[in-house]
């Protein structure tokens, strides 16, 4: 089989693997139908990881395979797996968890003990699981990982139910739940704050905020009902709940000081790059702030029976849709969301 292969910056290619076998009763084999880039892939791809983070420099040099969002179609089963079977479309989530240790019952799923410390799909972090632009991956806990697709959801539309789109919906969904109509800032670059645009309008906020210098960016925020900015000054007690996902700490300190006393501000932004948080200002307004890779496995059942109800429309956020064997030469290039669709899928 082929694994996409980050080989050096912004250089991908096909690189021939063995074909992956099933080692337990426990696994599945599953060959990726709809998959499409993480918003912190062109960070990987441009090398950031690997310069800004020496004390992690040596386990994300290239090469290695990448991708961890995508709609699988299971191949084969170990005897053990009951809850999905050969020609099953599945979502495959991005961190391998094996749902049985302390963590993964907690539903600290990133942080599964079976495993070493952010085992992941799509970087050689945590031991080398290969990557979801692959034709054949190994899923090492099937009933644990594996999540089926409802018939009534388009692979295309939900291939980021992996890691952004689910993530969207936790950074925005239970906080909606307990601060009902609430005012939301999202300050944002890529596909995540576009979802949460999507889903807060959805759940009930009374105002969306959305910040980003790309206009088409902005357009597409605006479908969804948000209001958006270029750029933002502070506004002082203007909103109820933030969310940042830029990747910068500026930006991170801009929705903070938008907060109102004793609100959330939710980062999913990958900060490769060191910078000052105004701690004083979030003292005396008394903020939650909260910086952390998803454990998604937990949501992703939630975040798809959202989007079958037909309220929220992540298929907007899809920016072209790609034949597969494109990979090579369209991964590298900037697109917000570009779906690989596999033609023998």
């Amino acid at each position: 089989m082929r694994e996409l292969t980050c080989v050096a910056r912004h250089t991908v290619e096909w690189r021939e693997a063995p074909d992956p076998k099933l080692r337990s009763d426990q696994e599945a084999i599953v060959a990726p139908v709809a998959a499409t880039s993480c918003d912190v892939d062109s960070a990987i791809l441009a090398g950031h990881a690997t310069r800004r983070q020496p004390h992690i420099k040596h386990s994300v040099d290239p090469p290695f395979a990448l991708g961890h969002e995508c709609v699988a179609k299971v191949v084969e089963t170990g005897d053990a797996v009951t809850t999905v079977a050969p020609g099953d479309l599945v979502v495959v989530p991005w961190s391998i968890n094996c749902g049985s240790c302390d963590h993964c019952r907690a539903g600290l799923t990133a942080h599964c003990t079976a495993v070493p410390h952010m085992a992941m799909y799509g970087a050689p972090i945590g031991g080398s699981w290969g990557g979801l632009f692959s034709d054949l991956v190994r899923v090492p806990w099937a009933d644990a990982m594996l999540v089926p697709l409802p018939a009534d959801l388009d692979p295309v539309a939900m291939a980021s139910a992996s890691d952004n789109w689910s993530l969207s919906w936790r950074l925005v969904a239970p906080h909606l739940t307990s601060r009902p109509g609430a005012r939301v800032l999202v300050v944002a670059r890529g596909s995540i704050g576009l979802y949460v645009c999507d889903i807060a309008r959805a759940l009930g906020a009374s105002q969306v905020l959305y910040v980003d210098p790309d206009p088409e960016h902005r357009e597409i925020a605006r479908g969804y009902g948000a209001a958006t900015a270029e750029s933002l000054e502070p506004v002082r007690h203007g909103f109820d709940i933030a969310v940042e996902a830029t990747g910068r700490v500026d930006q991170l300190a801009l929705a903070v000081k938008c907060l109102a006393p004793e609100d959330i501000c939710e980062s999913a932004g990958n900060h490769f790059r060191p910078g000052e948080l105004p701690l004083l200002d979030m003292y005396l307004t008394g903020v939650t702030i909260r910086i952390a890779r998803d454990n998604v496995r937990n949501h992703i059942p939630d975040a798809l029976e959202l989007a079958r109800t037909g309220h929220v429309d992540p298929a907007r956020v899809v920016s072209h849709v790609l034949d597969w064997e494109q990979l090579p030469d369209a991964l590298p290039e900037k697109h917000l969301k570009p779906v690989f669709v596999r033609a023998d899928g």
